[in-house]
């Protein structure tokens, strides 16, 4: 999603060409592109003989899902869990929970 989101519009051929070195096999971007497509991520137009996709999706929505997901299947839906498993990893300095804190705060 990302080279999808970076480059408004593409194919993929042209997700190859960002990618680095060693490149996947086409097949396995075109397959990618699929499942993006059958969960509503992406639009998928013909242009000749090929596919031209764009984002169905905004980055935010689709960063909100894949956060609620993560949070659901990894720590049962408890957001407070999630924080105290990367503050007690050392994920998560003091000071950037402060930061977080403050950021609530300022919620209305």
């Amino acid at each position: 999603m990302q080279f999808i989101w970076q480059t408004e519009s593409c194919t993929v051929k042209d997700v190859l060409t960002l990618m680095p070195e060693p490149q996947p096999p086409y097949t396995t971007v075109a397959s990618v592109f699929n499942n993006l497509k059958r969960k509503h991520y992406v639009n998928q137009q013909r242009e000749g003989n090929t596919y031209v996709y764009t984002p169905a999706i905004r980055q935010s929505d689709y960063k909100r899902r894949m956060m609620a997901w993560f949070v659901h299947d990894y720590f049962s839906d408890s957001y407070k869990d999630m924080v105290t498993f990367f503050a007690r990893n050392e994920e998560i300095s003091p000071e950037d929970l402060q930061d977080i804190i403050n950021e609530i705060e300022k919620q209305p």
